[in-house]
């Protein structure tokens, strides 16, 4: 598998299809690929290795849920709990009776931002969890399910700072990251320190003309205005890679495939969630139509069901979240595969190269 998969990627980037490029597989526990090809930052020459962090938008949903999964296994959530138990203000105009559980599966009815909103607000924390608590919701909580492309995180990462008195990234590089050996290559907030290291996205030909053909008044274009919308621009951004957003993340493909390995079972004497904790947080939650995207969605608890590029009806036991841009993270508990690919030719449409990959691995799995 690890010559298959290093044959197709040295292919993709030789023909110009990609720049720079992570694949990771691990199986029962071991890393059985660790592919890299290509430049991380293609201006400068500097090559990917295996330890690059890659800006990987909405892939870091995955991690956010694992946080506080190892979170509620522990006590400190729990799914039914009211979000205004641990942030009154979230009550605001009848959202009382939200919960965590309906934070986790895009069911709050609060997925839209203001159309002015920049990267500097998104930077502000306390501005942007004042904002999302006072925002008056598109339907009542736990009636339907809409993608929250950008409200999510910081739902999410508000209720686990205020259960824990940590911001998200903290908790992450201390529960999870550090435990796991993979605090320098597994962030939210990237340090400035880091910062280096970080791959370059860059736009592939065609992703503008892609976006300008969508129809504008798709709900979840409304609701993600252009300017906070992963881009390479927005991606490269220092403001967007410093700040805690954890509706998106940066992250190597064999660090955030170690985690999901570690979901799994044990890797390296660590696992993260006990057996009877993961089949909760991975069972079939809501399959009806999402609201922002206009067709059916199975979610588990803050993960999507179903291989990307596959049936999901047909993969039930895969769990995980794609990236706008061309990143995805998954996991599948029938075969005990993690697999991740980072990348950094950012297009916003079929993610056709990490799905052709997923297809090969879950191929030589299964066989």
């Amino acid at each position: 598998m690890q010559q298959q998969v290093q044959r197709i990627i040295d292919e993709l980037v030789e023909s110009g299809q990609e720049s720079g490029i992570q694949v990771a597989v691990h199986r029962h526990g071991e890393l059985v690929v660790d592919a890299v090809a290509g430049l991380a930052d293609p201006a400068t020459g500097r090559p990917v290795t295996s330890d690059t962090p890659f800006f990987s938008a909405s892939t870091g949903k995955g991690v956010t849920a694992t946080l506080v999964h190892v979170l509620a296994d522990r006590g400190v959530l729990a799914y039914d709990e009211p979000i205004v138990d641990l942030w009154p203000e979230f009550g605001a105009h009848g959202k009382g009776g939200a919960t965590l559980r309906h934070a986790l599966t895009h069911s709050l009815g609060v997925p839209a931002v203001p159309a002015g909103l920049t990267v500097a607000d998104l930077a502000d924390w306390d501005g942007m969890c004042a904002l999302i608590a006072d925002t008056v919701p598109w339907w009542e909580p736990g009636t339907g399910t809409g993608y929250h492309a950008v409200t999510w995180g910081y739902v999410l990462g508000e209720i686990v700072r205020r259960a824990t008195g940590r911001p998200i990234s903290r908790v992450l590089r201390e529960e999870l990251a550090g435990p796991l050996g993979i605090a320098d290559e597994l962030f939210f907030g990237v340090p400035e320190s880091a910062l280096g290291r970080v791959a370059r996205l860059e736009d592939a030909p065609g992703a503008a003309e892609l976006l300008a053909a969508m129809p504008a008044d798709l709900p979840l274009f409304r609701a993600t205005p252009p300017a906070v919308t992963p881009c390479a621009a927005y991606g490269n951004n220092p403001a967007v890679l410093t700040s805690d957003i954890p509706s998106g993340g940066t992250m190597s493909a064999r660090a955030v495939s170690r985690m999901y390995a570690a979901l799994l079972g044990e890797v390296d004497g660590v696992r993260l969630l006990p057996a009877s904790r993961l089949r909760e947080a991975t069972a079939l939650a809501t399959a009806d139509l999402d609201r922002m995207v206009g067709f059916p969605l199975p979610r588990a608890l803050g993960y999507n069901l179903g291989r990307p590029g596959a049936d999901p009806g047909r993969t039930p036991t895969v769990f995980g979240m794609p990236g706008m841009g061309g990143s995805t993270a998954w996991a599948d508990t029938a075969t005990g595969t993690a697999f991740a690919v980072t990348r950094n030719r950012f297009f916003p449409g079929p993610a056709t190269t990490a799905d052709r990959l997923g297809a090969l691995v879950a191929e030589a799995v299964a066989g």
